[in-house]
């Protein structure tokens, strides 16, 4: 075995959120982002130690780096191009992790930056990112909020369930386009289930609730 180099084996993160209406990706940075030229903002990420698992290096990332826990992150992609880091060989095995904005917790070192106005990275992150994106728009193009993106019910309202508008509108936020109504509602209808209550708006008719089924 030690005839053989061996590359180093690193782990970045994509957290993405919708916030404001737009897809966002969590941004670290080592020192504040007021002193810190732009490109040094970068994935939360850190390299394999011995004898622990990739699921676990990204957890240490995370809450090192962002103090963020209780994330559930998914292998997404190998990166591995010799070039991608000028310190050495170093493989990167990338993850996807999605969450509520409201479970996020950024400190003076984290920030969100939406998708398509991301600054200049470190390495390829921008290629992760990119990656990222690709793969949750993937995931939410036919299926309603397979990653449970949506905020709470109102109180008194059924668990998890949600008025139709609401589940357009983070669709419309991930895929960076305003769907119509009527398209949407026929693409995601047969994924829901009537919870038979209505949720009653300040103006207009009641809306109805629906949970995924």
């Amino acid at each position: 075995m030690e005839d053989y180099p061996r590359p180093s084996v690193a782990v970045d993160t994509a957290v993405l959120t919708v916030d404001g209406g737009e897809l966002k990706v969590l941004l670290t940075i080592k020192d504040s982002a007021a002193t810190t030229p732009a490109h040094d903002w970068q994935l939360p990420g850190t390299f394999l130690h011995v004898g622990e698992t990739l699921a676990d290096a990204v957890r240490r990332s995370l809450e090192d780096r962002t103090g963020i826990r209780n994330l559930d992150p998914v292998q997404l992609h190998v990166f591995d191009d010799p070039k991608r880091d000028d310190r050495g060989r170093v493989l990167s095995v990338a993850h996807l992790a999605a969450t509520r904005v409201d479970r996020l917790h950024l400190n003076e070192h984290s920030k969100l930056f939406p998708v398509n106005n991301v600054p200049h990275l470190k390495y390829d992150h921008s290629k992760i990112v990119a990656f990222a994106v690709d793969t949750i728009r993937g995931r939410y193009h036919n299926t309603p909020d397979p990653l449970d993106l949506l905020p709470d019910p109102i109180i008194g309202e059924p668990k998890h369930s949600f008025v139709m508008r609401d589940l357009r509108m983070l669709h419309d936020a991930i895929a960076d386009k305003k769907q119509n109504p009527d398209v949407f509602r026929r693409t995601m209808i047969d994924h829901l289930k009537p919870t038979g209550q209505w949720r009653k708006g300040a103006r207009g008719k009641p809306a109805e609730l629906y949970v995924r089924g």
